[in-house]
């Protein structure tokens, strides 16, 4: 047995994060992660990264061997081809190199003091009393179990979530997510023959068709490199995302005598963050917390601001007493009246958008029923507010899709009053159950309205 303050399970971002902020308080941390430390940080990723999350926590911007590209928007494509939104101011940002920029949040956590248990696979939790009191976990290259207490444990796991998949109800935090509330995503990362055009652009294609309720994308990276994928929703009779990117992307001109570099795929989360991510001894972010933007699945910068605020409100607990659900609620309060609310009212973005046909996408966007400024204000969390000149304007541009018409008013409203409910988020574990009821009311309604 080991013991440590905490317990920090996922050396990702919000893992890396979450263990270097506790310390620098001077806590004893353990980060523990199931990779060899060399390859921590080498995923599948879509490698694309907001400035404004760097600015947030005040994180050192990528450069050197971490940063591919700069990028200055993004452009979405109708799924015809035949119209382009340019979205730009508000979300520049980076396209990294994942593992490189791992691997320096992992320094960044070990110099701060943190002890790295890698290629130590994480089994269980450790319950006693009401209360998550460590993990029970195998190091791989011995084969042997140990048991690693702490007063604290933090699962940022990812998707897997292998403690918060394992807590009992009563702990209470979701134990599961649904199907219609994730993504299996394929990239792969090719050489193309020729430079390609404006490469500081990320590019986004619409296509019910080809991704059912996502997207493909081609993201430029150094020279002659591009990142391109596919995320589809993960609904019944799965259609092969890899066999789609090879349908509808990879067909394209573009690709022709390209070369594979990499290819591999996984699950991601999109949807609304869990609506608590704190029990007895226990904190869940990152993707486990679905912590992500549900429209691109991005979870990088959600994730660690997630392990920001953790660090930060479980370093106050420790101070006042016993880490319970109580003392650690703030760690919900504090991203929810930030990132959550934004990622809830995109939940209902992302909604409106999966009940459209390619040919509502296609006219919506041809006769600027949806505007790239309304992409923009989703994409920031903003309010889309719609007045009476623009709105006469619509009416009379969408006679042949009132129907659309009438789903884009109800999403900017419903959208409206999810980010008002979550900036009320109840600031004591015993107000939930209400708080819980009207949130799920509120997308039930969007559900059968959009």
């Amino acid at each position: 047995m080991e013991k440590f303050d905490l317990i920090v399970v996922g050396a990702g971002t919000g893992g890396c994060i979450a263990a270097k902020t506790l310390a620098s308080a001077g806590l004893n941390i353990c980060l523990v992660d199931r990779k060899e430390e060399r390859s921590i940080g080498d995923k599948v990723c879509g490698d694309a990264v907001g400035k404004h999350h760097f600015d947030n926590l005040g994180l050192a911007y990528p450069k050197g061997e971490e940063l591919q590209q700069d990028m200055l928007g993004v452009k979405i494509y109708s799924p015809d081809l035949k119209t382009v939104f340019l979205v730009g101011e508000g979300l520049t940002g980076f396209i990294i190199n994942r593992h490189y920029f791992g691997q320096r949040l992992l320094k960044d956590a070990i110099d701060s003091g943190v002890v790295l248990l890698d290629s130590t696979h994480v089994l269980e939790p450790i319950i006693e009393n009401g209360f998550v009191k460590g993990v029970l976990a195998r190091k791989l290259k011995i084969g042997s179990k140990t048991e690693l207490r702490g007063k604290v444990t933090i699962d940022a796991s990812g998707f897997s979530a292998v403690i918060r998949s394992k807590l009992p109800p009563e702990i209470g935090i979701d134990q599961t997510i649904s199907k219609e509330d994730h993504m299996i995503c394929y990239r792969e990362i090719r050489e193309l023959k020729e430079d390609i055009e404006e490469p500081e652009f990320f590019r986004m294609y619409l296509n019910q068709k080809a991704s059912l309720g996502g997207y493909y994308w081609i993201i430029p990276e150094e020279g002659t490199r591009v990142n391109v994928g596919i995320g589809v929703t993960a609904v019944e009779n799965l259609p092969n995302p890899k066999s789609r990117l090879y349908k509808y992307a990879l067909s394209s001109p573009l690709f022709e005598n390209s070369t594979v570099i990499h290819g591999g795929g996984g699950y991601v989360p999109v949807r609304k963050p869990l609506d608590s991510h704190v029990g007895n001894g226990i904190v869940v972010i990152g993707d486990a917390a679905c912590q992500v933007n549900p429209i691109t699945g991005g979870g990088i910068g959600p994730s660690m601001m997630g392990g920001k605020i953790a660090g930060a409100v479980i370093t106050e607990a420790l101070e006042k007493g016993e880490p319970n659900q109580e003392s650690l609620w703030p760690i919900n309060v504090r991203y929810m009246k930030t990132y959550g609310a934004k990622y809830a009212g995109l939940d209902v973005f992302r909604i409106f958008l999966q009940g459209l046909t390619n040919e509502d996408l296609n006219y919506g966007m041809r006769y600027r029923l949806i505007k790239e400024e309304d992409l923009l204000k989703a994409a920031l969390g903003e309010d889309i507010h719609l007045n009476v000149t623009d709105a006469t304007q619509r009416i009379f541009k969408g006679l042949g899709r009132l129907s659309f018409l009438r789903r884009l008013y109800n999403m900017a409203k419903i959208s409206k009053r999810v980010k008002h409910l979550y900036n009320e988020y109840p600031d004591s574990p015993k107000k939930m159950p209400e708080w819980k009821a009207r949130g799920q009311e509120l997308f039930e309604e969007a559900k059968k309205s959009l």
